[in-house]
């Protein structure tokens, strides 16, 4: 059988993985009939999002076998809507730029659209966008320190905050867990000040939300749409979202 969209055979790479432990890029490429070119990029998704572990040959589980599934059951989640949203939000970036990548599955689908010759600047405290920076040797890239946040992949802390009061960015693109007509909400407070210290460096801030944000909900708001310059999405604002960001003068986009 021949699987096509990347979400559905990372999905089935996944499911066979658990199983068996191991698998060959041989073996995955032969199950889903794609090449074994496209099979290496599935790979290295799925290694920057913590689930599997590049050995020679092929891929297996991390050590103790479960990697980050908090992470990487949310980067798998709506991939192919994030993935549209990374492509239209990393639209407005500019050749040399200087731009800040926030934590979470949305925002590192930014850094998965630069294109390979970007030549300006990412500031980030997500580990799974440091990681697939290194596929960007031209950028320029800062990764902001302090203490592990294991869910999110994201570094937080006192030291993250010194560091990035001292910066400027031209855009931010802000990740949220859930988006409603009063702004953007996280689970946790804890993910709180590398937000708020993140986008008060930024002279424009771009709220990236795929449909299953636009009906969550998350107990901690971040912003209101006040703060928020450029709202991008994978289809339809409802009602009172939309109202809210034009009463705002939030910029939508589609992706």
């Amino acid at each position: 059988m021949r699987y096509d969209g990347a979400p559905q055979r990372r999905t089935h790479i996944m499911a066979a993985l658990r199983r068996a432990g191991f698998l060959s890029v041989a073996d995955i490429s032969a199950q889903l009939g794609v090449s074994t070119m496209t099979i290496r990029r599935d790979l290295r998704r799925l290694a920057e999002a913590g689930e599997v572990q590049l050995v020679h040959g092929g891929v297996s589980l991390p050590p103790g076998g479960v990697g980050a599934p908090g992470y990487a059951s949310r980067a798998l989640s709506h991939a192919g809507a994030k993935q549209a949203i990374g492509a239209a939000a990393v639209r407005l970036v500019q050749p040399g730029d200087t731009i800040g990548i926030d934590s979470g599955t949305t925002a590192a689908e930014v850094a998965h659209a630069l294109p390979e010759d970007f030549d300006g600047c990412v500031i980030t405290h997500s580990v799974p966008v440091l990681a697939h920076m290194l596929s960007r040797p031209r950028s320029r890239v800062i990764g902001i320190g302090g203490e592990l946040l294991h869910d999110n992949q994201a570094m937080v802390g006192f030291a993250a905050l010194d560091l990035v009061r001292r910066m400027r960015v031209r855009l931010l693109f802000l990740g949220a867990s859930a988006v409603d007509e009063r702004g953007a909400y996280v689970r946790s407070e804890v993910e709180l000040s590398a937000k708020h210290a993140l986008m008060d460096i930024a002279d424009e801030v771009v709220l990236l939300a795929d449909a299953s944000k636009l009906t969550a909900t998350a107990p901690v708001q971040v912003c209101g749409f006040d703060r928020i310059d450029t709202l991008v999405v994978d289809g339809p604002l409802p009602a009172a979202v939309a109202t809210a960001a034009r009463r705002n003068g939030t910029r939508v986009l589609t992706g």
